[in-house]
């Protein structure tokens, strides 16, 4: 399989290989540690320890690096997004990546517990913000704009002027 063009490198001061384990163990399934370099005596990072790891998550592969503090974090310019198939895998997902410090924001987005910042979206909201009815999906969007973790029946509701 040809390697992947595009891949996301993320900086950790020295939890790359933490974050990968803790990411793969969130997201399960077909996600996977791919592969780890380690710094060598001519590189700045202590030798043999984990340089970079690459992980995949749901078929996309990313990379971490344990970069050392250069006073760099993650904000929320950047971030994953997710697209759920249910509210269940919603809730799950939003409890497994707020856990152990993580903090929850406004409209489906969140941070983890590293500072990384992540949506996390149900299928459906396409569907509810695509839909055929204006005055729905202004209804749909306000009720969006007051949630943390979103709420497929809620904003169904609001779509539909309940």
């Amino acid at each position: 399989m040809p390697a992947q063009k595009i891949t996301t490198f993320l900086w950790f001061d020295d939890q790359a290989e933490e974050a990968a384990k803790y990411y793969v163990s969130v997201f399960g399934g077909d996600s996977r540690i791919v592969d780890s370099t380690r710094y060598t005596d001519a590189a700045p990072g202590r030798t043999g320890s984990v340089m970079t790891i690459t992980f995949e998550l749901a078929g996309q592969q990313y990379t971490a690096l344990n970069g050392g503090p250069q006073n760099w974090s993650f904000n929320e310019a950047i971030s994953l997004a997710v697209t759920c198939e249910d509210q269940d895998e919603v809730d799950e997902l939003w409890a497994r990546l707020t856990a152990d410090g993580g903090e929850e924001g406004p409209c489906g987005w969140l941070k983890d517990k590293y500072g990384l910042s992540w949506q996390i979206v149900p299928r459906q909201m396409q569907e509810i913000l695509s839909g055929g009815d204006p005055a729905g999906v202004d209804r749909a969007v306000k009720a969006m704009m007051g949630m943390g973790k979103l709420d497929v029946a809620a904003l169904r509701e609001a779509y539909e002027g309940k």
